[in-house]
């Protein structure tokens, strides 16, 4: 199996999709940010100084699927059709679960896209809690589903 984005010579390229049969695709994207117990009262609860963590994460989430391009040098822009984020607490973790999903009809999947819209999702709850916990860490970031063109339906065991 070949890495797609480098020519015959190992140059960086980008991939050719235009003979690629326009089809649905979806991709579904999970990761989470682990805080202190406390950090995550102040979240759920609506005290933190920033406002609403969760719904400017969310807001965060989506901007950046339909930025992917523009952030990752050989990912084609894609004409998105849907970006959704959760972000839902978990006192088991604790701190707060996210999951992005991104669709397209188009010739090239959307994984960068909900691997983009969960990160910054991430990113912005941290940005938002780190004035009273600096301590909180990302991580588990994956695809746990894609569908769509040929290679078909990919689902995280």
């Amino acid at each position: 199996m070949a890495l797609t984005h480098f020519d015959g010579k190992g140059d960086a390229h980008m991939v050719d999709v235009s003979d690629k049969a326009v089809t649905s695709r979806i991709a579904v994207a999970e990761n989470h940010i682990k805080m202190l117990p406390e950090t995550l009262d102040i979240i759920t609860e609506g005290r933190a100084k920033k406002g609403d963590v969760l719904g400017v994460a969310r807001l965060a989430g989506i901007m950046a699927a339909k930025q992917t391009a523009s952030l990752i040098p050989l990912c084609h822009p894609l004409p998105i059709t849907k970006v959704s984020v959760e972000l839902t607490p978990d006192a088991a973790l604790p701190g707060i679960r996210i999951e992005a999903t991104v669709k397209t009809t188009g010739q090239t999947g959307v994984e960068m896209e909900a691997l983009t819209a969960a990160s910054v999702a991430a990113l912005t709850v941290y940005d938002m809690a780190k004035a009273v916990d600096k301590g909180m860490e990302i991580g588990g970031l994956r695809v746990v589903l894609k569908d769509g063109g040929k290679s078909g339906r990919y689902t995280a065991p």
